[in-house]
């Protein structure tokens, strides 16, 4: 019988997106700034590990 969970290798945990040095903002006030880019990063990064912490749940059950 076949499994329907996702093996762990075809299912890496998401790593988080590598921040901006602080020299990369040109400090023009740019809308978004790479700052802002970042953090927006981070919200989708946020989702994704929940999501992939669930499915690992629900396959140790």
């Amino acid at each position: 019988m076949t499994s329907l969970a996702t093996p762990h290798s075809d299912d890496p945990k998401p790593q988080p997106p590598e921040p901006p040095d602080i020299n990369d903002c040109c400090g023009n006030g740019c809308d978004p700034c790479i700052f802002d880019r970042h953090d927006m990063a981070m919200d989708e990064y946020r989702q994704a590990l929940r999501a992939w912490e669930a499915r690992r749940g629900a396959q140790k059950a």
